[in-house]
């Protein structure tokens, strides 16, 4: 494989990190976003490196979790000895606040042997001071941690630019597939054509897109996300919290990520003022004295989802060359160096770190 090229489509973390892993094979890459790497979902998710409920998730989405979350500090301290710039993995632990589901989560933290347990709620108060009145239960995990993502792309970005043999095509729209029968040669775009061995699509939300040129229907549909961002203290919040379906993350210079609405809008990702005021309600219920802190930020993403939210990854069946990475749904960070490991190990034909049956396109897209 190492005298063949492969052709990447899409610029978020699941096609960079796709495009790295390759690339230190020795394979030559070439990669294309529509616009500038790393702006759609990858940019605007707000980086918990673990599902928000783990527990309610199947076990296919928790292999590729586990692995991550194990992978993700050596991989944080690689690219910033190769770039200089620091992902920021940042771990705060996690404080789930008055589950319905509790007892599910206990039980299947104890089966997965993860470290999640029960903490008496004056505790909590103790350790996150900031945080509103009214809570009666918890649970906590202390080694989650949350990526930077912005940062995580840029330094995926200034790494792949270092090496000799990644070619980046930002504002290079694919529009189709190059054929030979049923053989994918490529991709073309409007300047003409890129050819490769492989073609491996990892555009997020617009996978399912570009394969209804070839007849083939890819379960994706975008699924919209808006967040705000305060600006507080680097101490303010010493932990992650959620409650009712919405997370405060802290980042190491105080800035307060609030997240996260779930719309069905199709592909606009326009802030809209109701999810504004929304999470304005929500940040103040988690922690009062955001009433009083600036809101820096509000911003919208779509997210590539997926049925049960597990991910496509492997060959297309009926196409040979043409490659899935996608469909990750809310969990594109958490899973993105077991997806891009698992690409990369099936591609290359080395013995993959995980089964990946669960993930196999075969079987599960519609013709």
């Amino acid at each position: 494989m190492s005298k063949q090229q492969v052709v990447i489509i899409g610029g978020g973390v699941i096609g960079l990190l796709t495009a790295f892993n390759l690339a230190s094979t020795g394979i030559q890459v070439v990669l294309l976003d529509r616009s500038a790497v790393g702006q759609e979902s990858s940019w605007a998710g707000g980086g918990i490196v673990s599902p928000l409920y783990p527990w309610r998730y199947s076990p296919a989405v928790t292999a590729l979790a586990h692995w991550s979350q194990d992978f993700y500090p050596q991989l944080a301290q690689r690219l910033f000895a190769a770039t200089g710039i620091d992902p920021e993995v940042h771990t705060t632990g996690l404080y789930w606040l008055d589950l319905d589901d509790e007892p599910q989560a206990l039980a299947w933290a104890a089966q997965q042997d993860r470290p999640l347990n029960a903490v008496d709620i004056s505790s909590v108060y103790d350790a996150v001071p900031v945080l509103g009145g009214g809570y009666r239960r918890a649970i906590h995990m202390a080694d989650i941690a949350n990526v930077r993502n912005p940062r995580l792309v840029k330094s995926l970005k200034a790494a792949l630019l270092a090496l000799p043999n990644v070619t980046l095509l930002e504002q290079s729209a694919v529009t189709g597939f190059v054929r030979d029968g049923d053989r994918i040669l490529g991709v073309s775009t409007a300047a003409g054509e890129v050819l490769g061995d492989r073609v491996v699509l990892a555009a997020g939300a617009w996978s399912g897109e570009l394969l209804q040129s070839l007849g083939i229907n890819l379960p994706i549909e975008p699924v919209k996300g808006q967040m705000i961002l305060y600006k507080c203290t680097s101490d303010f919040l010493p932990s992650m919290i959620l409650a009712k379906g919405r997370y405060a993350i802290p980042r190491r210079d105080g800035h307060i990520l609030i997240g996260s609405t779930l719309e069905h809008e199709g592909f606009d990702k326009t802030p809209t003022g109701n999810a504004s005021d929304s999470l304005k309600a929500s940040a103040v219920e988690l922690i009062p004295a955001l009433a009083n802190a600036e809101v820096v930020g509000h911003w919208a993403g779509l997210r590539p989802g997926s049925p049960e939210g597990i991910p496509f990854i492997g060959q297309v069946p009926g196409f040979e060359g043409l490659w899935l990475n996608c469909g990750h749904y809310r969990n594109g960070l958490v899973l993105a160096p077991a997806s891009c490991q698992l690409l990369t190990d099936l591609l290359t034909g080395h013995t993959p770190i995980i089964d990946p049956a669960p993930y196999a396109p075969e079987g599960r897209l519609q013709g």
